[in-house]
């Protein structure tokens, strides 16, 4: 029989589970302190607990610890993290630098079953979701390496990396609540974006479960039948529907919805395309980033010209559209966007 993954729970399932080797609920709260205000990497570290309830529990559990396998640092200063799982599976973190903040941009999942067609991570296929402790620890991790590397700490988060966060949306957002918590890490939400390909009934929840951090959908092409071509999950999910859950979400918090635009030569990248993402996108409170494709080898797309994403960019901006071209960071160690595992998951 598999042990549990301990911190996959809740207060409350914690609470029963404990209540099984009659430890009396408050346990589940002084647990739930080491775990989540001070990130413990083993349970030895426990100091105000019996040694033998300690012992108890122990023997009882999954500790799904992360540990760091590489670090690479890009030319430009980006930082690439691989992280090694419990059960030998990789995952990998990015720390993007600039004057004004480090963002750390991590993952949900070993691979992604979305499978874009465009990107690396989906070329990989999938292999699990991560747990809770998994999402939170690689905050943890890149925190640490960001304050030896560049003598600060993390002042953001996005929800970027490996895999699509709303294919593990209850482990997702409990570990979102786990960074942004009193009692866990105390993150502003502000500064916390999840990036989704859009799933409707997902972002309905997402608005519904007042998570309050910011989302970003991944659209990449404003006409259905493009979508599909690069998206195999948008024939389910219709672009309709995506944009329906989406004025439901800013109805709901009041919030922007942030769209990411992947500029594909001769694909996606002509007037025509930027007055339809002009026209979907207008009665929604919204801004549009536009970003530079990175290549991945044996996959088939190839980045616009800047000629062309500036004249895209130029169409929407005079429309008085929130836009702005988003810099591409990290490519010469594969950490930009689309290439996470493109060199790490080669055989």
């Amino acid at each position: 029989m598999n042990k549990p993954i301990i911190r996959n729970y809740s207060l409350i399932d914690l609470q029963q589970w404990l209540a099984q080797y009659n430890q009396p609920p408050f346990r589940a709260k002084q647990l739930f302190h080491w775990f989540w205000k001070k990130n413990i990497q083993s349970l030895t570290e426990i100091t105000n607990l019996p040694k033998s309830a300690l012992n108890q529990i122990t023997e009882q559990i999954t500790w799904d610890i992360i540990n760091v396998s590489t670090i690479q640092q890009s030319s430009d200063g980006t930082i690439k993290a691989a992280f090694q799982l419990y059960d030998d599976c990789f995952v990998e973190g990015v720390i993007i630098p600039s004057s004004e903040r480090n963002t750390a941009c991590i993952s949900t999942q070993v691979g992604c079953p979305v499978r874009c067609k465009f990107c690396a991570t989906g070329n990989m296929g999938f292999l699990r979701n991560l747990n809770v402790g998994e999402i939170v620890d690689q905050v943890v991790w890149l925190n640490k390496i960001s304050l030896t590397y560049f003598q600060k700490t993390l002042t953001n988060i996005v929800v970027m990396g490996m895999g699509e966060p709303f294919l593990n949306y209850d482990f997702t957002i409990r570990a979102l609540k786990n960074i942004t918590s009193s009692e866990g890490m105390n993150w502003s939400k502000q500064r916390i974006t999840l990036s989704t390909v859009g799933i409707p009934d997902k972002i309905i929840q997402f608005a519904d479960d007042n998570v309050g951090v910011q989302l970003a959908i991944s659209l990449h092409a404003p006409f259905q039948e493009k979508r599909e071509q690069l998206i195999p999950l948008a024939k389910k999910y219709l672009l309709n529907d995506v944009l329906n859950s989406l004025k439901h979400y800013v109805t709901k918090t009041n919030q922007e919805v942030t769209f990411e635009y992947l500029m594909l030569k001769e694909f996606n990248d002509t007037l025509t395309d930027a007055k339809e993402l002009l026209r979907i996108t207008s009665h929604l409170k919204s801004k549009i980033n536009l970003i530079p494709y990175n290549a991945v080898d044996a996959l088939p797309y190839q980045p616009s010209s800047e000629e062309k994403i500036l004249a895209f960019y130029e169409f929407l901006r005079k429309r008085h559209v929130n836009v702005r071209i988003r810099k591409s960071r990290g490519q010469d160690i594969a950490a930009a966007c689309g290439q996470l595992a493109n060199k790490l998951f080669k055989k």
